[in-house]
């Protein structure tokens, strides 16, 4: 019988770079990207201490996370289909929620939110501007933004390896979720804009279905991308990612912030909380 003959060294070929960076260490890219995220937050806390105002902060989440998938393909050498879709995705997704929520910083001025809660650390706690700041905002969001963007981290370290069901079905739902929140805030933007509506509660368009399709698009998006990074094996890990950001969004400092303020100022807004879904969008109860 004929077999095949044993492989010399001469016979072996070297590893591909897609082989050499799959066995690039989990925990450095890890801590390389936690690092990067630290010296940002560092650097912006500074420029919000000089500014006497943090309202910045909220356009530097979706900033952050593109940087993130940025730094990891760049990191992994950009190995397989699963890691420019997830590149690609957070890019469309952050870069125009970071430039909506800029331009709205830039018009609106400071955001209450962060206006009460450092009035309140000074107040109450004695703290200055900057130790409220750092403790109260920054600190607390680096983490949370490193967890959250996990899935465009450990989906990235993975072979080349063909996209599957999984794959397809988390592009679709990124892609429904990218589109479902840049309408909503369109919807919003245009109704803020005509004075007619001031003081007015916001019912119409995806408004309709939901009180809040932007967090509700946002969840989409995360889980879209978990589906595409859970199946490269490596990004199945990154679960804490779309489960954090889905209780922020509906138990944290999304769905209570928001409704706290408006069933306080607007007239009509809880007829509105009793017809219309709170999260998942489904056809509005008769009054």
């Amino acid at each position: 019988m004929k077999g095949r003959p044993p492989m010399t060294g001469l016979d072996r070929v070297a590893p591909s770079p897609v082989e050499r960076d799959h066995r690039m260490p989990v925990f450095w890219l890890l801590l390389i990207n936690a690092m990067i995220i630290a010296l940002a937050t560092i650097v912006l806390w500074r420029v919000a201490v000089r500014i006497g105002d943090v309202s910045f902060i909220d356009a530097w989440w979706p900033s952050g996370m593109v940087l993130v998938a940025a730094a990891s393909y760049l990191q992994t050498g950009g190995s397989g289909p699963h890691a420019l879709l997830l590149t690609t995705f957070c890019a469309l997704w952050g870069v125009r929620l970071a430039l909506y929520l800029y331009f709205r910083w830039r018009r609106n001025g400071p955001d209450r939110r962060y206006t009460e809660m450092l009035d309140n650390a000074r107040t109450e706690r004695g703290w200055g501007f900057a130790k409220a700041s750092l403790l109260l905002v920054f600190a607390i969001q680096a983490p949370l933004q490193w967890i959250v963007c996990l899935p465009v981290q450990l989906g990235q370290i993975a072979p080349t390896i063909h996209l599957g069901v999984a794959a397809w079905v988390g592009t679709a739902a990124a892609l429904f979720g990218i589109g479902f929140e840049a309408v909503g805030d369109w919807q919003l933007a245009q109704f803020k804009a005509d004075p007619e509506n001031r003081g007015k509660v916001m019912d119409r368009g995806l408004w309709r279905y939901t009180r809040h399709p932007n967090y509700f698009g946002e969840a989409c998006l995360w889980w879209g991308l978990y589906l595409i990074a859970a199946e490269t094996g490596v990004g199945a890990w990154s679960l804490p990612g779309p489960l954090l950001i889905t209780v922020l969004l509906v138990k944290g400092s999304g769905v209570p912030t928001v409704e706290g303020h408006m069933r306080a100022n607007r007239p009509g807004y809880e007829d509105y909380v009793r017809r219309t879904s709170s999260f998942v969008p489904w056809f509005p109860k008769r009054s």
